[in-house]
């Protein structure tokens, strides 16, 4: 993070960032740089071994958002039929 806030903040040069904080790879800071562009801090964290579904965590709160919507109408659904129900006389 501090490599990022040294380019976006500061305005100082690859050379410089990694020259300050000895990051030997100087093709590290652009592909940093162009991973918080595109995802935010959640771009730089490591992400081998994690499925494809959580790399992208609005869109998995998204999904999930939604399935508690269709879930809680479903359950209200449940709820009406049960209750008609239970209201109905039985018959013999």
């Amino acid at each position: 993070m501090e490599a990022i806030r040294l380019y976006i903040e500061e305005g100082w040069s690859n050379r410089k960032i990694m020259g300050h904080l000895g990051i030997p790879d100087r093709r590290r800071i652009p592909i940093w740089i162009r991973k918080f562009k595109q995802l935010g801090e959640f771009g730089l964290l490591d992400q081998r071994g994690r499925r494809e579904e959580y790399i992208d965590k609005d869109r998995y709160l998204q999904k999930l958002e939604r399935e508690n919507s269709m879930l809680k109408k479903c359950l209200k659904i449940w709820i009406q039929e049960v209750s008609k129900r239970s209201t109905k006389p039985l018959r013999n």
